[in-house]
């Protein structure tokens, strides 16, 4: 208890924020970060995902794909990236843009998969072309399971965003690593409650998102 009330007590002190190393600085590091990594992965993945559960051609094997990339172990993605690209962002970025890879896939087959069949095939029926098909009905129809996976790869971008403070002087993990250097454990536990409290904040954000997006949302039962 001393330790956490030394943790707020050290995010608390003005003297931590504001420069090129604030909590606000890192904070928007950390945000950028995260934004880039799961916007670059959503324009991979969410339109393979979509042409998967349209087509429902290829499924077995793009899965397979995105199953083997989740199993690597990102901080070991990370350390190859880094001795191949060197210091900087960049590597952090590629290894955080293949954690997100496989959640956005799987939410946006699934989005398209779970629309009502029924529906599907009247828009068909009516004349719409494919393409209209997955705009005008596939997409709407599946917009919160597909918004399920982009919270669900946000979050778990956000958590591990603090790696990229190991070959970077980026985001919130910089304090991590520093207190671990330094031995300053209410700077270490600071820098993790700041990480919680982010990942906290996006997961609301997107769940009221993701609510919002519900085709049955605003309807009253019959």
């Amino acid at each position: 208890m001393n330790l956490f009330g030394e943790a707020l007590r050290w995010i608390g002190d003005g003297s931590h924020w504001g420069g090129p190393g604030g909590i606000d600085t890192r904070i928007v590091q950390h945000l950028w970060v995260t934004f880039a990594a799961v916007g670059i992965a959503a324009v991979l993945a969410i339109p393979l995902g979509v042409l998967i559960g349209h087509t429902g051609r290829g499924r077995l094997v793009v899965v397979a794909l995105a199953g083997a990339v989740r199993a690597v172990p990102t901080l070991g993605l990370l350390t190859l990236l880094g001795l191949a690209i060197g210091i900087g962002v960049e590597a952090p970025l590629l290894a955080l843009v293949a954690l997100a890879f496989p959640s956005l896939l799987a939410g946006a087959y699934a989005g398209i998969e779970a629309a009502d069949p029924g529906a599907v095939d009247a828009a068909r029926a009516v004349g719409m072309s494919e393409w209209q098909v997955v705009t005008r009905v596939e997409v709407p129809l599946g917009a919160s399971v597909l918004i399920g996976g982009i919270r669900a790869a946000t979050l778990q971008v956000v958590a591990t965003a603090t790696l990229a403070a190991y070959i970077s002087d980026t985001g919130l993990g910089r304090y991590l690593f520093s207190g671990l250097k330094s031995r300053d454990y209410a700077q270490m536990l600071a820098g993790a409650l700041l990480v919680a409290a982010l990942a906290l904040l996006l997961d609301l954000l997107m769940a009221a998102l993701q609510r919002a997006s519900s085709p049955t949302q605003g309807k009253v039962p019959s």
